[in-house]
This record gives structure tokens, C-alpha cells and sequence, in this order.
């Protein structure tokens, strides 16, 4: 018995892999292509090899770029994610009143677009008139004079905004992961004589590890993403000293500034094998806690 070939899941599939190809693999590949030349603007190129990629080690612009990213990745870390956690846990308690409208509450600034966080929070640490930047100029001006956020402190000010904005948004994904904890296990702990630390430390945090990984994943990558709410506060800039430049922010002002296709193209592929990178090891953390 010979079995015919049934073309209609490929008819439909057509529309999806013509798309997919135009605007996902030939991009992809079309960049790889890049990242072995150096441009000039449009149509003025020149075969280099790998040659971008031996003077991007030894760049000190894309050494400050990672770095102020890295700096924001940890500070992300450590500054947002605790915030949510506790949020989670405030929200989670069943004797709080109101806890629907508090969720709205703490959810909501995640609905608004990075551009207009930005525009929120720049006139807030302005240098002149910012409302945040004056007041603390007025308590560190006897040993600070210049201070100013958005020229001394800027990936400081960079995370107080992104956690304005994300905190609700993963205090979601906290929520979630406490309400199904199971209770009969706090429960037995609590007849056993356990204290609300010791239930949270020895049963809640273990249950909720594995979407306190996926959490802090997607924290990494966003925070290795960032570009508009840094170039918006900063005045289209990297300010002083490029105090606020991000990979992504140089990826722009090499390719689309300066004209360099293909070494912005070279960029891009560095921080796409760090992100791989970053995602790999944290599966491999996981699995190892999981066995």
C-alpha cells in the first residue's frame, strides 16, 4: 500500500515559513555575513574576516558598555527582584484587605512603554530642577557639591526606574509560584513548631526556586537589552563619561551613527552568545538543583 503525499499542512504552513524566513533567518544570516566586514554607509564595503572581532577585544568603548550593563544586570538583581519577592509575599497573605486593587497597583507601571518611564523619570533626576536630584543635593552638598544623578550616579538612577516599571510585573510571576506552595506542608511545619522564617527558608523558597531562576533569567536579558530608557533620561546620550552606555546603546551609535554596519553587527553577535551563554548556565544551575 503506497501512502500519498499530503501537501495541505504545507500549503498552510507556507504563509508562516515564507515570513519566517524573510524576517527571521536571512536577517540572521545576512548579519553573520556583516560581522566579517567593515561598512561605510550603503553599498561601501570591505571583507575583514574576523578582524572585527579581534578589535572589539581590545575596544575600551565595548569594555565600558559591558560593564555599565553588567552593573545594571547586578543591581537589577539585587535591588528589583528582593522588592518583588516582598511584594509577592505581602500580597499573598490572605488577612490583607484590598489585596485585588494593591495588585492593579503594582502592576500597572509594567503596562507603559520604557519611553514613557523614561520621560517620567527624567525631569525627576534632572540636574536643575529635578525633584529627587535637589533634594538629595541639598543633604550631600556639604561634601558633594556636584552631585547630580544623571552625572555621577546614573546606573543608579537607571535601576530605581526599571524598578519602578518591572517589579510588578515579576511580582506576578512571585505570586503565582507562593499561591501553589502547598499549604499542607507550611501547615505540618507550623504544628512541628517551625517560625515563618524557617517555613519560608526550608519549604516556600525551595518550591519557588525554579521560577526564581526564570525570573532572574529574564531579568538578565532584559537588563543586557537595555537601550531606550537610558538614551531617553540621558538626553540621547551616554552621558558624562559614557557613566550610562550599554552594549545596545553602542550597537546603535556604531551602526546607525557612525555607519559601521559591520562592526555594530559584530556587537550584536558578541551579546547574543553572552546571553546563550548566561541562559546555559543557569538551565545547567537548575537541573543540577532539580537532581
Amino acid at each position: 500500500m503506497t501512502t500519498r503525499w499530503n501537501y495541505a499542512p504545507w500549503v498552510f504552513l507556507t504563509p508562516f515559513l515564507g515570513l519566517f524566513g524573510l524576517f527571521a533567518v536571512w536577517p540572521l544570516i545576512h548579519s553573520m555575513v556583516l560581522a566579517m566586514q567593515q561598512t561605510y554607509g550603503p553599498g561601501h564595503s570591505q571583507w575583514v574576516g574576523l578582524h572585527n572581532f579581534k578589535f572589539l577585544l581590545s575596544d575600551p568603548l565595548f569594555w565600558k558598555a559591558t560593564a555599565n550593563t553588567v552593573k545594571f544586570a547586578v543591581g537589577t538583581l539585587a535591588f528589583q527582584l528582593p522588592i518583588a519577592l516582598g511584594l509577592a509575599i505581602l500580597l499573598n497573605s490572605p488577612g490583607l484587605k484590598g489585596r485585588a486593587l494593591f495588585r492593579l497597583t503594582f502592576f500597572a507601571p509594567s503596562l507603559v512603554g520604557l519611553p514613557f518611564v523614561a520621560m517620567l523619570f527624567a525631569p525627576i533626576f534632572e540636574r536643575r530642577t529635578g525633584l529627587l536630584n535637589v533634594m538629595l543635593h541639598n543633604i550631600t552638598s556639604a561634601w558633594d557639591p556636584d552631585f547630580a544623578w544623571t552625572q555621577n550616579y546614573i546606573m543608579t538612577a537607571l535601576i530605581i526606574a526599571s524598578t519602578w516599571m518591572y517589579a510588578g510585573f515579576n511580582m506576578v510571576y512571585f505570586l503565582a509560584a507562593l499561591q501553589n506552595v502547598s499549604k499542607e506542608l507550611l501547615e505540618a511545619a507550623e504544628i512541628d513548631g517551625a517560625g515563618p522564617w524557617h517555613r519560608f527558608w526550608h519549604i516556600t523558597l525551595p518550591e519557588i526556586t525554579p521560577v526564581a531562576g526564570f525570573v532572574t533569567l529574564l531579568s538578565i536579558i532584559g537588563s543586557f537589552q537595555l537601550f531606550e530608557l537610558s538614551w531617553i533620561m540621558l538626553g540621547d546620550s551616554a552621558g558624562p563619561d559614557n557613566r550610562g552606555l550599554t552594549i545596545v546603546m553602542y550597537l546603535y551609535q556604531t551602526g546607525f551613527q557612525t555607519g559601521d554596519l559591520g562592526y555594530a553587527s559584530t556587537i550584536g553577535w558578541v551579546l547574543a552568545l553572552i546571553l546563550m551563554s548566561v541562559a546555559y548556565i543557569q538551565r545547567r544551575i537548575m537541573k543540577r538543583k532539580e537532581d
